[in-house]
């Protein structure tokens, strides 16, 4: 029996006591963490906000094995936050959708969630109307065609259910409760509520395709509302990503148990909790960019050189060479050598040992 078909469906319930410890050290952690944020300059807090929600949009879509292009999406990000994109790529309509989605869910985190609104979000994801090669249903909810609603895993013809979702004829009810539960004020903590929603709107399923994506956009909407500010300093779908098998176990476990929902709850805390943990190195490379910056403020510098600076900077993968400068910046070679050339000369990179064709180098950092 899956939990949705339980005779006190939706009354999902949860051990309090057990989970106070986890509770308070999150809230502890969230507070800490605004704090050490607020103390920052402006330009520091958009430029963490914009490389966190960047993270947050590439691994919600790496958990449905969907690979976004990371620059694509810090270009559509940034330009909703009226932030500078010069030198970023053009962005295809697929990462706009997906930013759509997260950037309205965590921005407008204080808007009723509605049917309306779902809706907008699923076309957003699903422009083509298409989920691959397969046409789905866009902006409504599943009409389960072709059966009902699985997640599924293994080969064709050896499949194994993980769990089935409620009937469509169930949905525009169950739906109409989700919404009304979601919309209504409540003294439950907006954290628990979080886990609560993803958990409750993922076991619904309402769409053919894009509830994982949806379900975590909701979550985040209800933890930024939980902070009392849209802009979030950690990625909680990155640590889902990292912790992909262990988020579908439970999930799976809980949606075939009783309306206890106390194992999902504690597993979503200490998720977070290690999210907001891990995101302190992000937040110490930004603070690492920021020092470089004002180390080098007003150094005459042009467009091609500051971008691959801010690419060095962003933890660019392998080794710089001129080649690659070329590359990226859409010049010469020779060009590429006169300004990798003045920026040597100005203590801002390095040339490494190797030489020939295999000198490659690399940022001088300003000493602490």
């Amino acid at each position: 029996m899956y939990i949705h078909e339980q005779l006190n469906w939706p009354d999902l319930h949860w051990d309090a006591a057990k989970l106070a410890g986890p509770l308070a050290e999150v809230r502890h952690l969230q507070g800490r963490q605004i704090g050490r944020m607020q103390s920052l300059g402006f330009q520091l807090r958009e430029e963490a906000a914009l490389q966190m929600l960047t993270q947050d949009v590439v691994k919600t879509s790496e958990i449905e094995d969907e690979n976004l292009d990371t620059l694509q999406v810090r270009s559509s990000i940034a330009r909703r936050m009226g932030l500078d994109a010069g030198g970023l790529p053009t962005v295809d309509r697929n990462v706009e959708g997906i930013v759509e989605v997260m950037f309205d869910a965590t921005n407008a985190y204080d808007l009723p969630l509605t049917a309306e609104r779902l809706f907008g979000w699923h076309a957003a994801l699903f422009p083509t109307g298409r989920s691959g090669r397969q046409r789905i249903t866009v902006g409504g909810w599943r009409k389960d065609a072709n059966g009902p609603m699985q997640v599924i895993s293994g080969p064709y013809g050896r499949e194994t259910v993980h769990f089935e979702a409620p009937a469509h004829e169930r949905l525009e009810g169950e739906m109409a409760r989700f919404l009304e539960w979601f919309n209504t004020p409540s003294p439950t903590d907006p954290v628990i509520r979080s886990a609560l929603a993803h958990f409750w709107f993922v076991t619904l399923h309402p769409f053919e395709d894009g509830n994982g994506r949806i379900a975590r956009a909701i979550a985040d909407s209800v933890l930024a509302r939980s902070e009392r500010s849209p802009q979030r300093f950690y990625s909680m779908s990155s640590q889902i990503q990292q912790e992909r098998k262990a988020y579908y176990d439970v999930l799976e476990w809980s949606q075939k148990g009783s309306l206890d929902v106390t194992t999902w709850i504690e597993w979503f805390l200490g998720c977070l909790q290690r999210a907001i943990q891990a995101s302190e190195g992000t937040l110490q490379s930004i603070l690492t960019k920021a020092r470089f910056w004002e180390t080098h403020a007003g150094q005459p510098i042009n467009s091609r050189q500051r971008l691959l600076l801010n690419r060095l900077l962003d933890g660019f993968e392998g080794k710089l060479t001129s080649s690659k400068w070329a590359l990226i910046a859409k010049c010469s070679q020779d060009t590429a050598l006169r300004d990798i050339g003045d920026l040597v000369e100005l203590g801002m990179l390095v040339r490494q040992e190797a030489g020939g064709r295999s000198t490659s180098y690399q940022l001088m950092m300003p000493k602490p």
